[in-house]
């Protein structure tokens, strides 16, 4: 399964506080493709504008269900009362829970922990030795048998990144 993550194309501004996740049958292997705008995002996240208006809003795309639209805080909770923001958990399509961690001790840059504590997925930054050709280098790595949930992962996932980089 290949996604694609770009700003959305009727965004009013543009800009990436409105991103949509596509579902697409192979590898895009340009940034001029347009493939994308063809389909249905899969998921949109608009993110608010400044601290003051929260993270946002998530909408869902799954046929044949219908769409629906819930805020990000709401999808994505923190574990513990008075525990950090980078440890969160969200309820994937599957009806089960998941939860992020951010710098575990696995060593990933974030991994996704189902409730039997197997490890879902993972996100690594790229080695600074390694070469980047045209991309970030970074991977998300969707175990097998929880890749019907890619979707769920990667929109938590530009959630999480989105709340360690604005520090939310």
């Amino acid at each position: 399964m290949f996604l694609r993550v770009v700003p959305h194309p009727r965004s009013p501004t543009r800009n990436n506080n409105v991103l949509a996740v596509y579902s697409m049958g192979r590898r895009s292997t340009r940034h001029g493709d347009t493939r994308h705008l063809e389909r249905q995002p899969s998921v949109i996240l608009e993110f608010a504008e400044g601290a003051a208006g929260g993270l946002g809003n998530i909408n869902f795309f799954y046929p044949p269900a219908p769409s629906m639209t819930m805020p990000m805080n709401r999808y994505l909770r923190k574990t513990t009362f008075f525990g950090g923001s980078l440890s969160r958990k969200f309820r994937a399509s599957d009806g089960r829970e998941y939860r992020w961690e951010h710098q575990s001790p696995d060593g990933h840059e974030w991994s996704c922990i189902s409730e039997e504590k197997y490890l879902v997925a993972h996100y690594d930054l790229r080695q600074p030795h390694m070469p980047a050709y045209g991309v970030s280098g970074n991977t998300l790595t969707v175990h097998e048998s929880f890749c019907h949930l890619s979707i769920d992962i990667m929109a938590s996932l530009l959630i999480m990144r989105y709340i360690a980089e604005h520090n939310l």
